[in-house]
């Protein structure tokens, strides 16, 4: 499998608040959209409950304790370990959408991470990227933008981990 994170984050690894994204800048919702189509997506399950509906032409995985029902087409792990195993042959790119937690316990599996840097900070987040050795990374820019109507800066940053992490 190769794992890739997507998230976007302000200048303190900022990530939302209240299950919600703190920013909503159209760019970003169209390179997540590009980003991530046509692949499989893993997810908690707060970040699930936070979609609005199925994300057209994306498979669909959660990550979550949870006993509760999800819709028929959304793939369930209640456990890290069977998630890993069952992709671990997979030669497709899963991507890790969130939320905190998920990104923390899939980060050292991550061999890409796409992050939207942004310009900002939010004092009331309270959920927050890891933080990670970006030693460990090489990293090149892939987009800048400036979001006129928010006066928001923001880049597209895709970080390739230089030795494949934890198997």
């Amino acid at each position: 499998m190769k794992l890739s994170i997507i998230a976007a984050i302000g200048k303190n690894n900022e990530l939302g608040k209240n299950n919600e994204l703190i920013w909503h800048l159209k760019e970003d919702m169209k390179f997540f959209k590009e980003t991530t189509m046509g692949h499989k997506i893993i997810m908690g399950r707060k970040t699930f409950e936070s979609l609005p509906e199925i994300l057209p032409g994306r498979k669909h995985l959660v990550l979550t304790r949870s006993e509760l029902e999800f819709p028929k087409e959304v793939e369930v792990y209640h456990d890290l370990k069977d998630f890993l195993e069952t992709y671990k042959d997979s030669d497709e790119e899963i991507f890790d959408i969130g939320g905190e937690m998920l990104y923390r316990e899939l980060l050292d599996y991550a061999d890409k991470l796409y992050l939207t840097e942004i310009e900002a900070e939010d004092k009331e987040a309270d959920a927050y990227f890891p933080k990670f050795n970006k030693e460990e990374f090489d990293k090149s820019i892939i987009g800048e933008h400036y979001d006129e109507k928010k006066n928001i800066e923001y880049k597209h940053v895709l970080y390739k981990r230089r030795s494949y992490g934890k198997r």
